[in-house]
């Protein structure tokens, strides 16, 4: 039976069915939800997410395959019990963004993370749809903003429990505005036991891998070649990055290129991963 009454927090419950009409096809719950393709993907991305064992493969599924079935500008990833300053938080993005800077925002402001992970409990555990902005648990907080500057304003938020029924891992993809409706959701609500457990390998300290760990490869690319491809790390732009380092944004321009076809790669994306995977750059 559908519920329609919105909450006062601007978050909307998803109903314990799913309906979603398109056209003159309207899609029942669960995988009635999804066509072909979506169940494709969604199987592909079971099998990737197994692979994940280090930050860069992290990187790579969420900002690769992943979009495919939920599109986000930016991925959020918390561990721990999610209560202020005792977690750990990573972010995830494609775009030009300052991770570094959202990282530390989510720091400073840990009582944001509270309050997100509080309205899900209050929605019974099930992912929650909420716009950055208002009277929802972002409030006016600088996190809100920042989500708001940069067109990623529309949030899909949904984690996981211990055994006690405390939260385990948090996880937000901060979308385009009308772009997270109930089939994304349920998306979500699927993918997000997959994240968890892939994200936690990444932070384990594997012992004796030391001896297995194969050199960086610091002879690949010159020192200035490294020092841009961490700008492209922290989400800069050519222009960015010039006015960083004293330089052209065609000279920078020229720079990245190189790095791309040094590292064979096709994008910024890509590069930064391969980096990560080579240890040309650490996370």
């Amino acid at each position: 039976m559908m519920r329609h009454a919105p909450r006062e927090n601007h978050v909307t419950p998803l109903p314990d069915t799913i309906a979603v009409s398109s056209g003159s096809t309207t899609f029942a719950g669960g995988l009635a939800t999804l066509d072909a393709l979506e169940v494709e993907s969604l199987v592909l991305n079971l099998d990737t997410s197994l692979k994940v064992h280090a930050s860069h493969h992290f990187f790579n599924w969420s900002q690769g395959s992943l979009q495919s079935l939920v599109r986000h500008e930016l991925l959020i990833c918390v561990l721990g019990n999610c209560e202020p300053a005792s977690f750990h938080v990573e972010s995830f993005s494609s775009a030009a963004l300052d991770l570094a800077r959202f990282n530390g925002i989510l720091r400073q402001d840990a009582g944001v993370v509270s309050q997100l992970v509080k309205a899900w409990e209050e929605n019974h555990r099930r992912p929650l749809i909420q716009d950055a902005a208002g009277d929802g648990p972002l409030g006016s907080s600088t996190l809100a903003r920042e989500l708001n500057r940069i067109g990623a304003s529309q949030l899909i938020a949904h984690g996981t429990c211990d055994a006690s029924g405390r939260a385990a891992s948090f996880f937000v993809f901060a979308c385009r505005p009308g772009s997270a409706g109930a089939k994304q959701a349920y998306l979500v609500e699927l993918l997000v036991p997959l994240l968890h457990a892939a994200w936690v390998r990444t932070q384990l300290n594997w012992s004796g891998s030391s001896a297995s760990v194969k050199p960086a490869a610091t002879n690949l690319l010159t020192s200035r070649e490294i020092e841009i491809l961490k700008w492209l790390y922290h989400g800069k732009s050519n222009i960015e990055i010039g006015m960083i380092l004293t330089i052209s944004p065609l000279t920078a321009k020229n720079h990245v290129q190189k790095i791309l076809r040094k590292l064979n790669v096709l994008n910024r994306t890509q590069a930064v991963g391969k980096a990560l995977a080579l240890r040309i750059l650490n996370a």
